[in-house]
């Protein structure tokens, strides 16, 4: 009786698996031929679909490859399948769960992936990123040879979006001044002129960068020897690219003095300052430029040559960038500043 009891009860079990099997494969049939699942099998693949599915269908249930069936097929899928497969919604490919997949797989190197980018954004001048660069410049062996100057370069970055096409971004320089023997008159302090410009940039800008718009000199000088006392007006273009790491280009402007002290000198003075720089996945960036400029009234160069290098860090959730250049004249104008000066720049940024 015994024995028999073991074979019965192992029948009924071998038929409750079969049946269970055949409802199975019938309700997998049912919902593929309505076209309202695909079968994933990966246990990988099946936690990121927990993750994609939730938030791209909120009806499905991660729990549960049944959850958008309320038919006689719910219990087969909770019992039968849901620890093995999962069956994904009309909609969701497998693409979207391998996209899924390989987001969840790099969420521990998410921060120094952000880091970087926001690295190599600020080695783009028109880039979508509020930031504030405070450049702190020291120059020597100018007027006689003993004058030194100190400039405190503030230069805030604001991009605005115009439309779904434009962006305008807003570039000033302010440049604050302390200097001693450069006039052979003693030492000055004060406000610069202003340098205002203006760009226009696509939007959606694939493989080459560019920006045009107007540059303005505005004369905000506290000091005759801190600046022109000429209101001045030209145009500006940006050109980049940026390829992995590097970010390459030239950023240019040319201002004409349209009104002023006529006992000043005439305002007429080309900038050209190209650029390379190479970003790191730590958020390190190394960087040569030169921020050359013609005066075409005195008819001299002055040409700075720079190579920096920077470190973004985060102060809780507030990226900084922090760095230092060596800056070396190639040549400037008479009783201008000679051999090697420092930059250092701090720039607090601001991510939408």
């Amino acid at each position: 009786m015994r024995a028999m009891s073991l074979v019965g009860l192992l029948a009924l079990f071998c038929t409750n698996a079969a049946l269970g099997q055949v409802e199975f494969r019938s309700c997998r049939e049912e919902q593929k031929r309505n076209g309202e699942f695909t079968l994933v099998r990966s246990a990988e693949k099946r936690g990121a679909l927990a993750k994609l599915s939730s938030s791209s269908f909120p009806n499905f249930d991660a729990r549960s490859t049944a959850a958008t069936d309320n038919g006689p097929c719910a219990s087969v899928f909770d019992t039968s399948f849901t620890s093995h497969n999962w069956l994904l919604p009309d909609g969701l490919t497998l693409t979207d769960v391998n996209r899924a997949q390989q987001s969840t797989a790099g969420q521990t190197s998410a921060p120094a992936s952000d880091s970087q980018e926001l690295a190599k954004k600020l080695s783009n001048p028109v880039a979508s990123l509020i930031s504030v660069p405070f450049q702190s410049n020291f120059d020597f062996g100018m007027g006689t040879g003993s004058g030194w100057r100190y400039t405190l370069n503030v230069q805030p970055v604001i991009p605005v979006s115009l439309n779904a096409n434009w962006n305008m971004i807003s570039r000033t320089i302010l440049p604050i001044i302390h200097q001693h023997n450069v006039a052979n008159i003693g030492t000055q302090s004060g406000l610069g002129d202003i340098t205002q410009s203006f760009f226009f940039s696509p939007a959606k800008s694939e493989s080459l960068i560019w920006a045009v718009g107007p540059a303005l000199l505005i004369p905000t000088a506290t000091n005759d020897f801190l600046g022109s006392e000429k209101f001045g007006l030209g145009p500006t273009v940006l050109v980049l690219k940026q390829e992995h790491a590097w970010t390459y280009g030239l950023l240019t402007n040319h201002i004409w003095s349209i009104a002023g002290n006529d006992q000043r000198a005439s305002v007429n003075n080309t900038f050209i300052q190209p650029f390379i720089a190479y970003n790191t996945k730590d958020a390190w960036t190394y960087q040569v430029n030169t921020e050359s400029s013609y005066d075409w009234t005195g008819n001299h160069w002055n040409v700075p040559m720079h190579v920096s290098v920077s470190k973004l860090v985060k102060f809780g959730k507030h990226p900084i960038s922090f760095g230092g250049a060596l800056r070396c004249w190639a040549t400037s104008s008479p009783g201008g500043p000679e051999g090697c000066g420092l930059r250092f720049v701090v720039t607090p940024l601001f991510p939408r």
